[in-house]
């Protein structure tokens, strides 16, 4: 990771054409996106992810990624953690939030999870260019009338800074258990044993200071309910 920042400052220092990540399951948006992109940096490399598994095979590519514009509700993400495990497995590729939700509540959550910067759908070009340009310089941006400074509830902090404790494949494995997946089905989706899965659930749950895999998804579906699955799995 730590040779990847050193490529990315080399890069940035060096004038060279930024390389962006457009992470959405619309195509309308996605070029849409891109067309306002293309605007303020005409020689950029654009790609885009239609999947979260898109947006990581983009990523580990080799080639340095100088910011992911990420759309929370996508394929293959639930809730905030697909930004959660960006920021765990790439902490040097600045990540922005774009989303069609502008609550407060959500954008300050987004920020605190590590996000660079947060852009609502509705927000007009000009001003998409300015929050753009301002994260590509190392700022971080966020609408104006935005209060980052307000405390949340002290139970939601405390659950939002134990889930930040979780390694990216811990993330990924809550993400699983919280659409009812079983252990061998999360072991063949990520290519592990059913032994290392279980070992990940534990880490879990300790982490998040429960007793079971119900109670881990009933915590993590606190932080956002519109976005985080209610499933309920056995306990396995």
């Amino acid at each position: 990771m730590l040779a990847q920042s050193n490529r990315r400052s080399e890069r940035l220092n060096a004038t060279t054409p930024n390389r962006l990540v457009i992470a959405d399951d619309h195509p309308l948006f996605r070029g849409a996106l891109r067309e306002a992109v293309s605007g303020l940096f005409p020689d950029a490399d654009i790609a885009e992810a239609g999947s979260f598994d898109e947006v990581v095979a983009l990523i580990d590519r080799g080639s340095v990624v100088d910011l992911v514009l990420l759309d929370l509700a996508m394929p293959g993400v639930r809730g905030f953690s697909g930004l959660m495990y960006l920021r765990a497995q790439y902490p040097s590729v600045p990540v922005m939030v774009v989303s069609a939700s502008d609550d407060p509540a959500v954008i300050r959550r987004c920020m605190d999870f590590g996000a660079s910067g947060f852009i609502p759908k509705t927000l007009a070009v000009d001003t998409m260019h300015a929050a753009i340009a301002r994260v590509l310089e190392g700022g971080i941006w966020t609408p104006p009338d935005v209060d980052l400074d307000r405390v949340a509830d002290e139970d939601i902090a405390r659950l939002m800074a134990r889930l930040a404790t979780l390694t990216p494949q811990q993330v990924r494995v809550l993400m699983m258990l919280s659409e009812g997946l079983l252990n061998k089905q999360i072991a063949h989706a990520l290519g592990v044993s059913e032994a290392t899965v279980k070992a990940h659930v534990s880490a879990i749950l300790q982490k998040l200071d429960v007793e079971s895999r119900t109670q881990a998804v009933i915590a993590a579906a606190k932080i956002e309910v519109d976005q985080w699955p209610q499933t309920t799995p056995l306990d396995r």
